[in-house]
């Protein structure tokens, strides 16, 4: 399920409210219609339950997938920072070129590190980089992308200017629109149009996580309603070391968060060696002022 690359996970929950959606890789939900959407795997030691008012770290990936392949890359890396007692998130979005010390691989770009260990690994290395347990990681391919925001009865955004891109299949006007999930998928991969190529495009895609979530907030309202959401999630889901019991709060904790109280923020970079780019600008300061509470105060 690739739905737009990786923010794209988060339509295929409402990223945020992409926490309500669950766990991935091992167990297969049964579902009515046949198709998985999206993976959701438990990675860290770090549980939401035994410490309910602690910061809970996801992370969202849209993978290059398509049909009957099994080596994908990770082409929109988003890690999702909640903190339930302040009710604030913060998204730190990673170009996937960024050159990040892959666990038993050395540096590479960080789009790789899907190839080698899938989810698991990609969070491991965000986890290292950061210095923040990522307890959940959320994996989809263009497919899955694609059918989840069709599921969702499309996906309402505000197209800021004009988007016009051949190859990432997007032509759209400015103003707000309900895209399919071909033209949402677009509006993800588009990138050749932009001066900022690759950091644009990861930028947009953060912004679709926060649609995603304000779209979903709206429309499942209550307890009630996050079981609807939960149970159409369910049905294009494979989850892996999370509960029911889990996937429920992790769903209230996310459409409890207004999107106004949502940072959507691109880890700065330059260039590096070969393709690779460097993390740029103080971003040890950046990974400290995230990790302790997922809010940035100074940043």
């Amino acid at each position: 399920m690739t739905r737009n690359h990786l923010t794209i996970a988060f339509c295929a929950s409402a990223v945020i409210a992409i926490l309500s959606s669950g766990a991935i890789v091992g167990w297969r939900v049964p579902n009515a219609s046949g198709s998985v959407f999206i993976k959701i795997t438990k990675t860290a030691g770090a549980d939401f339950t035994p410490r309910p008012t602690a910061p809970v770290f996801i992370l969202a990936i849209g993978n290059d997938g398509r049909p009957g392949q099994t080596v994908t890359r990770a082409d929109a890396i988003h890690l999702i920072g909640v903190n339930p007692i302040s009710k604030q998130a913060t998204i730190l979005d990673f170009p996937r070129d960024t050159g990040l010390d892959i666990p038993g691989h050395g540096v590479d770009k960080a789009t790789h590190a899907h190839v080698y260990g899938g989810p698991r690994l990609t969070a491991e290395m965000i986890g290292n980089a950061v210095g923040v347990p990522v307890s959940y990681a959320i994996s989809t391919n263009f497919e899955g992308f694609i059918g989840m925001v069709n599921d969702m009865g499309g996906l309402v955004v505000n197209v800021p200017e004009r988007m016009k891109d051949n190859d990432a299949g997007v032509d759209l006007q400015p103003g707000t629109a309900r895209l399919s999930g071909n033209s949402a998928l677009g509006y993800a991969r588009n990138r050749k149009q932009f001066a900022l190529g690759d950091l644009r495009r990861t930028e947009n895609q953060g912004y679709l996580i926060i649609s995603a979530l304000e779209q979903l907030r709206s429309e499942s309202v209550g307890p009630i309603g996050t079981l609807k959401l939960l149970a159409n999630l369910g049905r294009h889901s494979q989850l892996e070391g999370i509960g029911l019991k889990d996937l429920y709060a992790l769903g209230r904790l996310g459409l409890s968060i207004d999107p106004a109280n949502v940072r959507n923020y691109v880890v700065e970079t330059e260039s590096g060696t070969g393709t690779q780019m460097r993390l740029a600008g103080d971003y040890a300061s950046l990974f400290a002022d995230f990790a302790d509470d997922a809010v940035l105060q100074t940043h």
